[in-house]
């Protein structure tokens, strides 16, 4: 695992919790694409959070092998779910290196929550399917 990567999985909790701390909602419109409150959105974002990390661990662990034409399907949609996963995990790495948030970027968090855990679970998907 990279040295990066694990200090961002020990300090999520404490970071999400600042997402919502941000007053990034529009008014009355709540959090995110589905208008949660904030605690619900903080609670939501940081499970997203937890299982794409838990996530890349696996693929990461499957893959070891490098037979990248065995796991063509799984590293591409690995891609895509770090892209979609891309503001959230900025996010966390800029906040663990104590630099500053912007509102913008806590808005890419906000707005990219739902397509981050859409395509951690096709990923999940296709773990399933290889190591069954």
């Amino acid at each position: 695992m990279e040295k990066g990567y694990s200090k961002l999985v020990n300090i999520q909790g404490l970071i999400l919790i600042s997402i919502t701390l941000s007053g990034c909602a529009l008014p009355f419109g709540g959090y995110g694409e589905q208008g949660m409150s904030r605690k619900e959105f903080t609670q939501y974002v940081e499970k997203v959070f937890r299982l794409q990390n838990s996530i890349t661990s696996e693929v990461m662990v499957l893959t070891e092998d490098d037979d990248s034409k065995k796991h063509k399907a799984l590293l591409q949609a690995e891609q895509q779910m770090l892209e979609a996963c891309g503001p959230l995990n900025e996010f966390v790495s800029r906040k663990s290196d104590g630099l500053s948030v912007g509102l913008f970027l806590k808005r890419r968090v906000e707005k990219s929550a739902i397509d981050c855990e859409r395509e951690t679970q096709e990923v999940k998907s296709l773990l399933t399917e290889q190591w069954h």
